[in-house]
């Protein structure tokens, strides 16, 4: 009796440790899938997201119709990817002060894509100048794709954010006269930037009915430009890159001068605030 006790403690003993091994080797078995799964999941890819914004211009309205928007990470035309496909038109005018539009987001091999380009439709394009919508033709090179030198550098599992700037003011063009009519072309300005190599200002003009125009300056050059809210007087000036910038406001309103503030400093990734910028009357 005494043996066999002996021999059933000793299997007792034998299907612990057996139970006891089981789990440390499920422990390691799962430890080896969690790193596994980690490597799977991550897919190598990082996002591009592409914006939208616009300078003001004298218009009511200038609507534009994008067909698709494509990078191309190749020397040839052979490598171009379709970001997003809008097929829809835009307000251009809808996206100053700091307002923007995503025109696409997706999921790219990780390299650098060298350029982007929007595939405008061949019509649907209009002007609004006096209560009157007016066509706005685009001449057939830009049909093809405006194309921009971009160099976007895509990193796996980060988020690149490119903002397009579209100059209005610049990019429609006024043909003929009142006499023989007036026919409005579209031949896009645009630039690009990196949002994350860039700043922003903001501030207030007061009062709000100088309906004003803002500048930023850097070297007598104009980067960029937008309009004060007409209801409140703010502004907000996007895509600046690092550096030291002079802010002209300029009313549009006669009775009141314009004012500029010197010495405003940008750093990417945050907004400088110059707080409320009061015009002087005449």
């Amino acid at each position: 009796m005494r043996r066999l006790h002996k021999i059933m403690l000793l299997n007792r003993l034998l299907v612990h440790q057996f139970a006891l091994l089981f789990m440390i080797a499920m422990l390691f078995a799962g430890c080896d899938n969690n790193t596994v799964g980690t490597e799977t999941n991550g897919n190598g890819k990082g996002t591009l997201e592409v914006l939208l914004h616009d300078a003001p211009a004298n218009y009511e309205e200038v609507n534009v119709f994008i067909e698709r928007v494509e990078v191309n990470n190749a020397d040839s035309d052979s490598g171009w990817v379709e970001i997003n496909s809008p097929q829809r038109s835009y307000d251009l005018l809808e996206l100053t002060n700091g307002a923007t539009e995503v025109l696409g987001s997706a999921e790219l091999e990780a390299g650098t894509y060298e350029q982007i380009r929007l595939i405008l439709s061949s019509d649907g394009h209009n002007v609004i100048v006096d209560g009157a919508q007016k066509d706005l033709f685009v001449p057939s090179g830009e049909q093809t794709g405006i194309k921009l030198n971009v160099n976007a550098e895509i990193k796996p599992d980060i988020t690149y954010t490119l903002l397009l700037d579209f100059d209005v003011a610049r990019s429609v063009v006024e043909r003929g006269n009142e006499q023989s009519g007036v026919r409005y072309l579209l031949k896009p300005v645009i630039s690009a930037s990196n949002q994350a190599e860039t700043g922003n200002v903001a501030g207030i003009v007061e009062p709000v009915e100088s309906m004003a125009y803002v500048y930023a300056i850097s070297n007598s050059d104009t980067i960029s430009t937008t309009k004060a809210d007409t209801t409140d007087g703010s502004f907000k000036l996007i895509g600046l890159e690092d550096g030291t910038y002079l802010i002209s406001v300029d009313p549009t309103s006669e009775g009141y001068q314009s004012q500029d503030t010197t010495g405003v400093d940008v750093t990417a990734g945050e907004t400088s605030d110059i707080g409320t910028i009061i015009l002087p009357e005449n």
